[in-house]
């Protein structure tokens, strides 16, 4: 008996540590699928929400907390609402199916960094200028996998992408001291005509993006590894470039100058999101 005992112990011991947690952590904003998955009611008044997603193996823990925004702070009014559950979850290729009783959360992996909320169809949940749909690893390891490639479309005569990232210093990202948030705001212009793109428009002040016009410069599509695109922005009288990959026709995301996708953190992501 002690025998069986001293195996099933080094067993569940052995189970226990090729058992690896992953966590993750983000603010979204709350869009209909998501309040449905967390039993968050439409009326109430969401700023946005903040995660904390741990995944072993096939089970999932997951906690929330959402409600109104505090100005100048990272924090909610009176603290916020908590929500607290775990249950299964399954993968599909490169998605991972979140159950809640009989509703299903999906995500894209984009890579072992980062996970993006999917819509029903499949394609990237787009967020908006203050908050997107992210989750950031907690751990992140330099990688410049990707596991979602996007396809080419014709040229708009212009679109505008938008979103808050952390503070730091990667391409012409410059903040002073006490920095919170960087707020970006591009106008992709092209010449629908030739298909082909032309110019743009990067503004990262405070202002509404229309008042201030920012850094204007050139643009252009590199094909990166496994045929990814990346659009490679060029200011004006400058030689520092930015990098930005297209997961699909709603969504951008920051990289460096290897490829490697940046990873944001609970406060911030380093997607852009499509606002027309």
């Amino acid at each position: 008996m002690k025998l069986i005992a001293t195996l099933l112990s080094l067993t569940l011991l052995v189970s226990w540590a090729n058992s690896k947690e992953t966590n993750y952590t983000a603010s979204t904003p709350a869009a209909p699928l998501v309040r449905k998955f967390l039993g968050i009611s439409l009326a109430d008044s969401i700023d946005f929400i903040r995660w904390k997603l741990s995944i072993t193996e096939n089970k999932y823990s997951l906690e929330c907390i959402y409600g109104i925004g505090k100005p100048n702070t990272n924090g909610f009014y009176d603290g916020g609402k908590k929500i607290a559950f775990s249950g299964e979850i399954k993968k599909e290729k490169n998605n991972y199916l979140l159950i809640n009783n009989n509703k299903t959360l999906k995500l894209a992996e984009l890579n072992n960094n980062l996970l993006h909320i999917l819509n029903n169809d499949n394609t990237l949940l787009i967020g908006g200028g203050g908050w997107s749909y992210v989750l950031n690893n907690m751990t992140p390891s330099l990688t410049n996998k990707v596991n979602m490639i996007a396809k080419q479309t014709s040229y708009r005569d212009s679109v505008a992408f938008q979103g808050r990232t952390p503070c730091g210093d990667f391409s012409i990202n410059h903040p002073g001291n006490g920095c919170i948030k960087m707020k970006w705001y591009i106008v992709l212009y092209a010449n629908a005509v030739k298909n082909e793109p032309t110019t743009y428009l990067l503004n990262r002040s405070h202002m509404f993006p229309l008042e201030y016009p920012g850094k204007k410069g050139t643009w252009k599509i590199i094909e990166g590894k496994d045929g990814r695109i990346i659009y490679e922005l060029t200011p004006d009288k400058e030689t520092i470039h930015t990098y930005l990959l297209k997961l699909d026709d709603g969504v951008l995301i920051f990289t460096d100058a290897n490829g490697n996708l940046l990873v944001g953190d609970h406060d911030f992501s380093y997607t852009l999101n499509r606002s027309f």
